[in-house]
């Protein structure tokens, strides 16, 4: 989440946005259903430079630890998969997923 001025309404839907410079390759217009009020709260707020991206535009984030193992059995496989926990800003949270990801 970042703060941001509004620098033009779009039409009736869309607002551009003053972004920072390290966002210099995002388009800097958006469609109302992706913006949110800002509450203010700086506990809500990542700083940019806890945020990683890779070359397609998706989030980079690795697990803290794996919690637990099982092994899936479908109808002629059988899938190891593993129970991470992440460390995200709102604080832990647990997704079971392939081993092999």
């Amino acid at each position: 989440m970042m703060v941001s001025q509004i620098l033009e309404r779009i039409g009736k839907d869309a607002y551009k946005l003053e972004l920072p410079p390290e966002l210099s390759n995002v388009h800097p217009t958006f469609h109302v259903s992706n913006l949110r009020k800002c509450l203010a709260d700086q506990d809500l707020q990542v700083p940019l430079d806890d945020i990683r991206i890779d070359d397609t535009m998706h989030f980079v984030e690795k697990p803290v630890e794996i919690m637990d193992r099982e092994v899936k059995q479908l109808k002629r496989s059988r899938i190891p998969i593993v129970k991470a926990r992440w460390e995200l800003k709102r604080g832990p949270e647990f997704t079971w997923e392939r081993e092999d990801q």
